[in-house]
């Protein structure tokens, strides 16, 4: 279990691919550029997000621990 994800719910893009520039910086627990992780959805490489408004889009944290087991193996 990658302790920087919440056991269950939903978690937003820097949560995944992380942030340098944050305060304080949030690690990458896949590590991808922005547009990389935008072209994979698009393409059905990585998992659909959820749109919680117009503006607000996140994962499912199963779905994005599925990824990371599958890209380890």
């Amino acid at each position: 279990m990658n302790s920087t994800l919440p056991e269950n719910g939903l978690v937003r893009l820097p949560q995944i691919i992380g942030n340098p520039k944050a305060d304080p910086p949030i690690p990458a627990v896949f590590p991808v550029s922005k547009s990389s992780w935008w072209a994979g959805v698009k393409s059905g490489k990585y998992p659909a997000a959820v749109k919680l408004g117009p503006r607000t889009t996140a994962w499912r944290v199963q779905d994005i621990l599925k990824l990371i087991e599958s890209a380890g193996e």
